[in-house]
């Protein structure tokens, strides 16, 4: 094995992916098995799930599909519960799941917030809480925290969207501190504009989607398979010594001022 591969192999490494049945964390899940990790899958959706364990597994890549509803704080406890009892170590954990309900301010539902805070903030938080003790106990692991350029700028008719991600920022510096004595390292990583089902509404729109591409320094939106060689450079000892921090992947929509001359 070169020097190259080595420093990005995650070979004999196990990890925890949420969201893993479409968009980014499916995504981010193939990217982690094709460096060489087993992938736990979860998601809510069963057959979802069972289609996307099916493929990779018949690509031979070591998949496991684990169904999970994170609004259910009890399902994310059974969760935790099986990958410490069936994986004999958990190296990486991506909290790649997340969801959106956009409403203008007045009238926006408490219901949508509720799960939003739920699914986006509490559930990363509980998932590390539980799986935090086994990387402590090996004394290495990565935590993957996917927040959004949301967690920078204010974006209008998605309060509780960008309360969480800044939330989930935040979060993450908490236990970047909590953890680094373990060697355990944390970090985000943000997506700009991608397209997903969740981004549909804007894609399918011809102006919408226009101008989130001219607000890029690339002129285009991301596509998920974008995102492979960040998830990879985290997860791997290529990040070592990388904690705390955050790395958006976003075409430079953070980066533009001005437009060009």
């Amino acid at each position: 094995m070169s020097y190259l591969d080595d420093l990005f192999s995650l070979k004999n490494k196990v990890a925890l992916v949420t969201g893993a049945t479409r968009g980014l964390g499916h995504a981010m899940a193939d990217a982690l098995l094709r460096a060489g990790a087993t992938v736990v899958l979860s998601g809510s959706n069963r057959s979802l799930l069972d289609e996307a364990t099916s493929r990779f597994s018949g690509a031979g890549l070591a998949a496991r599909g684990v169904l999970c509803d994170l609004a259910s704080a009890e399902q994310i406890a059974q969760l935790i519960e099986r990958v410490l009892r069936e994986q004999p170590r958990l190296d990486i954990l991506v909290n790649a799941a997340g969801v959106t309900y956009a409403h203008e301010l007045d009238g926006y539902p408490d219901e949508a917030w509720q799960k939003t805070l739920q699914i986006n903030l509490t559930a990363p938080f509980q998932l590390a809480r539980g799986l935090a003790p086994r990387m402590k106990q090996q004394r290495s692991g990565s935590i993957i925290n996917i927040t959004s350029i949301s967690a920078e700028l204010g974006f209008p008719d998605n309060p509780a969207y960008l309360a969480a991600k800044g939330a989930l920022k935040q979060l993450t510096r908490s236990l970047a501190i909590d953890l680094g004595p373990f060697d355990v390292r944390v970090n985000n990583l943000g997506p700009g504009y991608f397209r997903t089902d969740m981004t549909s509404f804007g894609w399918s729109d011809p102006e919408r989607q226009e101008a989130r591409a001219r607000r890029t320094l690339l002129g285009r939106w991301g596509e998920p398979t974008d995102l492979a060689g960040a998830v990879i450079f985290l997860a791997s000892d290529a990040s070592r010594y990388i904690t705390g921090q955050d790395l958006y992947v976003d075409g430079g929509w953070l980066a533009k001022g001005l437009e060009s001359k």
